[in-house]
C-alpha cells in the first residue's frame, strides 16, 4: 500500500516540475537572452531595400570593420554607429573586398557615398560633420539598387537593434 500512495505523489510532482520548467521557459523574453554580437545580421531597410548588417558599435569593432574578409553576400554589409554626428573617414587597410560606404546623418538620411578599393589606405573623408552613421557594402550595391543620397535608413529598426546588441538606444541619441 505505501507504494501506491508514492507512486501517485512522485507522478504528481514530476509533473509539477515538468510544468514550472516549461512555464519558466516560456516567460523568457529577448531581455533576458545574451546580447547579440558583432558577427549577428540585422535586417535593415535602406530606401526601400532590405539589407542584412552586421552592427559596429565598439572601438574594436569599428577598428575591425570588414578586415580580411571575404564573404560578404550580395545584400549583406555592416554599419557603424556613432554616438555623436562627426565627420567620417574610413580606409581599407587589410580589406580584400571592393566597398562602397554610405555616410547617414542622425535623421537616418544617405547624404554621401563613396567607392573603397581593396587594400587602399588612402583615407576617405566625409565633406560633412554632421554624420551619425556609415554603412559598407559591396561595392556597386548603392548603384545597382537604385539606393541615391535623400534615401532612408530605418531607424527603429537599427535602434531596435541596438537593443539586441545590449546598447541603449538613447546612450546613441536614439529618442524613445
Amino acid at each position: 500500500m505505501k507504494i501506491d500512495v508514492l507512486r501517485p505523489l512522485g507522478l504528481r510532482l514530476g509533473i509539477m516540475f515538468a510544468a514550472f520548467v516549461a512555464v519558466a521557459g516560456c516567460s523568457r523574453n529577448s531581455e533576458d537572452q545574451a546580447p547579440k554580437t558583432v558577427y549577428d545580421y540585422f535586417t535593415i531597410k535602406i530606401g526601400d531595400k532590405a539589407v542584412r548588417l552586421q552592427f559596429a558599435v565598439h572601438p574594436v569593432e569599428q577598428q575591425q570593420g570588414l578586415m580580411q574578409r571575404r564573404d560578404l553576400g550580395t545584400n549583406d554589409g555592416m554599419i557603424f554607429v556613432y554616438e555623436k554626428p562627426q565627420s567620417m573617414s574610413y580606409w581599407m587597410r587589410n580589406t580584400p573586398t571592393p566597398l562602397d560606404i554610405g555616410f547617414f546623418d542622425a535623421e537616418g538620411t544617405l547624404l554621401e557615398i563613396y567607392p573603397l578599393l581593396p587594400f587602399d589606405e588612402t583615407p576617405v573623408k566625409s565633406r560633412t560633420d554632421r554624420l551619425k552613421f556609415a554603412v559598407e557594402m559591396n561595392q556597386g550595391w548603392f548603384r545597382d539598387n537604385g539606393v541615391r543620397p535623400g534615401a532612408k535608413l530605418d531607424i527603429p529598426a537599427v535602434a531596435e537593434a541596438m537593443k539586441a546588441r545590449g546598447f541603449k538606444p538613447t546612450d546613441y541619441g536614439f529618442r524613445p
